[in-house]
This record gives structure tokens, C-alpha cells and sequence, in this order.
């Protein structure tokens, strides 16, 4: 049952048509304190229409109003509260979650859209660092939003395989490099090369000239260069993966630069043909006045392409590829100019999918109050900062519940749980601050404080070793507790869609933490494992807890264990 519909018709049945049914539904509201009501409905709106006070409004609206269906309506200051009926609202809510268990909150409106979303994408030959932890967790999450509503995501790790920085690599390898150490440990003795040609580049400048001549081999098809090339690749994808398999975040294609390479004539080939390509001191670049853009630069003055060449080239695979409902790119806001001016282009070449071109930005990440540098050497790893968590996890298992059966594997899930949902639970514009140990307390705002609400819920159903035969004529449920957990039960399918339009996966992380504090309030107020006729009824709110709890997790990228 949509409440919220049953909400909105009381009201349209007793206006002429001042507002539709749509405009009355998008106002209503969640009270934060259950006196004022379930749900309410502000009439500010109706103010200039009715020429009266908001609060005669109110009164007058509700004296006219059909509120058997409802326990109570009232009229309070500008609003007009409702108390739904406890006893139906908690059988037709509890009975829902039951029954589709994990699928519910599942929507179709993405009608089975395509969505490539271009993510995390380091560099190869270059570790994966804490700097690439938001795009990469975002990205996910975002992806199963997609999922639950219905889209097809596909995700597209658009790897840096391609630049001059792999001829000083090619020239640093073959004068200090060796196979063997390669294969043991590939990133680091790659970045170990690549730092020592830098160092040494500056008493050697001929090392640059050489390593010019080595690039332009490659992108000739040199063999020797290629076979060199595509190893490092794939040693580094190789150690990615591991990574990513900590992180249990699975891609579905390593598309990187380089895989636009022979694509890159046919944009400017578009953009000649479309009469979009102007020249400006030599370079050639689009006008995008009209959108209160400074010009996009498509080709230095050299004929050298730049990045943008190359994401017109993607936009136009994807689009040919994929058909897509969307494009999406979780990329830093400090990128977010560029995405407009990147839109703007594909707007101008007319391709079908740039309308709905969304870049989705996030603020930056400091660990322990430090800004991240490259340069500086500020480069934390982000598998050792894994591995420290589910380290501490394991501490923390060790200290209070040494007993526990596969301690590794819950450390593990608890771990890098900590660490996603640590990053996920802000606002993707926030800046954070990354500190580990806060990341794995379990109280407060964190990942195991909601994995130890989904452990205690089925904990709690592993001890009453009952079948949940659930009917709604007991009364057991009408206790504030209760009632509040079975409201926010309620609310998850919309949760879902409002962080789908938004792109927003603290909304998830948010409604979880949410959904575990009621819980707990319910919990330590309810004698849930009492045999009396109840019983039935406060495990069927246990198990819906736990389906929504989990489920919650799964779509932020966490493991929910059965035991803590």
C-alpha cells in the first residue's frame, strides 16, 4: 500500500483543483517527532490561492476531509498531520518486506537502460592509492542504486595506459629494470623505475629526447615497444584486481586511453564536417559562447590531441557500443568545468546521449588532516590501509568475541566494510577526513555499528529457531519502538529512488544508520523472545530488519555477516 498516495487523494478530494495530485505528494513530509504525525502536509502554497491565514487553511481542509481511514487527522499551525492506522500500516509493511525480501525496494523505471559509468581509473604501472577510494567506491554504489531501479550499469574502468610517461618507462626498465623483479612485485618497481629516470633526467636531459623517440616508436606499433607496453598493462591490471577483489568491486570492461587511439581522426573528421572546429593561434578548438563556456581546446598548435579528444572519442563508443540511457563519470569536483565544456561539445556534435551526460562530482579526501600530494610523496596505499582494517577488525573480534567461527572472514567483511561505508555515509561534495580507527568503532556513525545491528537481528532469530508465522491481529507492534522501525521499513523503496535521481549513495548509507538506531531502540525497550502471542510478530519485525539492513549494505558495496 502507498500511504503516501492514500495521503495525497484525501487532500486532492477536497481541494477544486488548486494543486495536482503530483504537487501534493512532493510535499509531503516525515515528521521528525511521531506527536505531529506519520506524515504531513504543509499548505503554504495554498495561501495567495485561498487568500487566508495557513493555519485556517489547515483547520478548514480537514473539517472537509474523509479521515476514517486514518487513526487521527489533524490540524496543527500550517500544516495537517496524519496518524496512520498502526495496525494495517504494520501488516501490510511487515508482510511486503517478507515477501520480496531482498528485492524489495526494487523498481523497473530504468525500463533496463544501459548506464556506462566511467570510474575509479588509475594509472598503470602506478599504485592504487587513498586518492582513488571515492571514485572507486562511489562508482559502485552508484552502480547497484542503478541496478535496484531498474538500469543496466555498466562499468567502465578507463584506465591512464596511454602518454609520453611510458616511453621514460620503456627507457627506465631497460636500463635498470629486470623481468624478474617485475613479476614479483610490479607496481613498486615500476613506480621505482619511472621515479629513478626523474632523478636521473636532471643531469641527463638526453634521457628525455630518448624517451620521446621511445614513445613515438610505441605509437608507431614498434613490436619491441608494444610487447613492452601491453606487459606492464597487464601486470598492473593484475595487481588492480587484487585490490579490487578486497574491495569486492568487480568491473565490466578495463577500456583505457589507449583503446581510443585509431578513434581519434574520426572526432575531428565530426567536427570538421559539422563546421565546429575554429582556429585560435594555431590550435583548433570549439566555440561554446552559447553556453557560457570558454572554448574547448581540441588540437594544440602542434596537431598534438589533448584529453577531451579522447573523451569525445569515448562518448562516441559508448554511444555506438551501448546505446546508453545515461553516460555518467564519477570524476573530483575539481573537474567539473571540463564536464561541461565535454558536454557542451557533444551537444554541438548532436550525439544522442549528451543531454543526459552527468558528471558526478565528490569533494576531496585528507587522511588524518593531511592532503594527499603525489609530489610531495603523501601517496598512501590504499591495500595497506585495507589491510590495516581488517587487521584492527580482527583486534577488535579477537578482544570481544575470540570464539567467533570464521574470524578471518568476518574481519575481512568488517574491515573494508568500515572503510567503504566509512567514505559513503558523506555527502559525495563533502571533503573528509579519513581516520581509520574512528572508521571501526562500533558505535556512532560507522559501517560495523550497522553490520552489528544486521548480526544482532539474525542472532536473534537463530535463538527463537522458529518459522515466522506472521499475522497482523496482535497488538505487540503498537509500542512507540516498533512503530517507528516499521515506518522507516517503510520508507526504504523510496530512499532508493531519491538517491538514484540524485546519485547519492549517502542517502543508502544514512537511511542504514537510521533503520540500526530504531532497531536498538526497539531492542533495548522489547522483550523480543518471549512466548506469547506476539512472538510471531516482533521476530517478523527482527527478520525485516535484517533483509532491509542487509540489503541496504549490499547496495553501498558491504557484507552484512551473520555473526560478530
Amino acid at each position: 500500500m502507498d500511504y503516501k498516495a492514500q495521503v495525497t487523494n484525501s487532500i486532492l478530494n477536497v481541494l477544486d483543483g488548486q494543486l495536482t495530485s503530483l504537487q501534493i505528494y512532493e510535499k509531503i513530509e516525515h515528521p521528525k517527532d511521531s506527536k505531529m504525525g506519520d506524515m504531513a502536509f504543509p499548505v503554504f502554497a495554498l495561501a495567495k490561492t485561498f487568500h487566508k491565514a495557513p493555519n485556517q487553511i489547515a483547520s478548514d481542509l480537514v473539517s472537509k476531509m474523509d479521515t476514517t481511514i486514518f487513526e487521527k487527522v489533524e490540524a496543527k499551525g500550517a500544516y495537517i498531520n496524519f496518524f496512520l492506522d498502526k495496525k494495517a500500516y504494520s501488516s501490510d509493511v511487515l508482510n511486503q518486506v517478507l515477501q520480496e525480501g531482498s528485492t524489495f525496494g526494487q523498481n523497473d523505471e530504468g525500463n533496463g537502460g544501459n548506464v556506462p559509468i566511467d570510474m575509479s581509473s588509475p594509472n598503470i604501472a602506478k599504485p592504487i592509492s587513498m586518492g582513488h577510494l571515492r571514485s572507486t567506491v562511489i562508482g559502485n554504489a552508484v552502480a547497484n542504486i542503478l541496478s535496484k531501479n531498474g538500469y543496466h550499469p555498466i562499468k567502465d574502468n578507463h584506465l591512464g595506459d596511454w602518454g609520453t610517461q611510458f616511453g621514460k618507462l620503456i627507457v627506465a626498465y631497460r636500463k635498470w629494470g629486470n623481468e624478474e623483479d617485475v613479476k614479483k612485485d610490479p607496481i613498486n618497481n615500476l613506480v621505482k623505475y619511472y621515479v629513478k629516470f626523474h632523478k636521473e633526467d636532471k643531469q641527463h636531459p638526453e634521457l628525455d629526447d630518448e624517451a620521446r623517440e621511445t614513445f613515438k616508436k610505441l605509437e608507431d606499433g614498434n613490436q619491441d615497444e608494444m610487447d613492452l607496453w601491453k606487459w606492464f598493462r597487464s601486470v598492473s591490471i593484475a595487481a588492480f584486481k587484487k585490490i579490487y577483489d578486497k574491495l569486492g568491486i568487480k568491473f565490466d570492461t578495463y577500456n583505457g586511453e589507449a583503446f581510443y587511439n585509431d578513434k581519434m581522426a574520426e572526432v575531428i573528421d565530426i567536427l570538421k564536417d559539422k563546421g565546429l572546429l575554429t582556429e585560435s593561434q594555431g590550435a583548433q578548438v570549439v566555440m561554446l559562447d552559447k553556453y557560457n563556456l570558454n572554448p574547448a581546446l581540441i588540437l594544440k598548435s602542434d596537431g598534438a590531441s589533448l584529453y577531451i579528444t579522447r573523451d569525445i572519442a569515448t562518448a562516441i563508443y559508448r554511444e555506438r557500443t551501448y546505446h546508453p540511457a545515461m553516460n555518467l563519470y564519477v570524476v573530483g569536483s575539481e573537474q567539473t568545468y571540463y564536464f561541461k565544456q565535454l558536454k557542451a561539445v557533444l551537444m554541438e556534435i548532436g550525439l544522442p546521449s549528451a543531454a543526459n551526460l552527468h558528471h558526478i562530482p565528490f569533494g576531496l579526501i585528507t587522511v588524518n588532516g593531511k592532503k594527499l600530494s603525489t609530489r610531495s610523496g603523501r601517496i598512501i596505499l590504499l591495500d595497506a590501509v585495507l589491510n590495516d582494517a581488517i587487521n584492527l577488525a580482527k583486534k577488535q573480534i579477537e578482544e570481544k568475541n575470540p570464539d567467533l567461527a570464521n574470524k578471518d572472514q568476518v574481519a575481512h567483511q568488517v574491515g573494508v566494510g568500515a572503510i567503504i561505508f566509512g567514505d559513503l555515509k558523506n555527502d559525495r561534495m563533502n571533503n573528509i577526513d579519513f581516520v581509520l580507527e574512528d572508521q571501526l568503532k562500533f558505535e556512532g556513525e560507522t559501517g560495523p555499528y550497522v553490520q552489528y545491528s544486521h548480526a544482532r537481528a539474525e542472532s536473534i532469530l537463530r535463538k527463537s529457531a522458529k518459522k515466522i508465522n506472521f499475522n497482523s491481529s496482535n497488538k505487540e507492534l503498537d509500542d512507540p519502538q516498533a512503530w517507528e522501525t516499521i515506518k522507516t521499513l517503510h520508507e526504504f523503496p523510496e530512499i532508493v529512488k531519491s538517491a538514484c535521481q540524485d546519485f547519492e549513495p549517502s542517502e543508502i548509507a544514512k537511511y542504514a544508520l537510521r533503520l540500526a538506531k530504531d532497531f536498538n531502540q526497539y531492542y533495548a525497550h522489547s522483550k523480543v523472545l518471549v512466548e506469547d502471542e506476539g512472538l510471531n510478530a516482533r521476530l517478523a519485525l527482527v527478520k525485516s530488519v535484517s533483509i532491509v539492513l542487509k540489503e541496504s549494505l549490499r547496495i553501498l558495496g558491504v557484507q552484512a555477516p551473520d555473526e560478530m
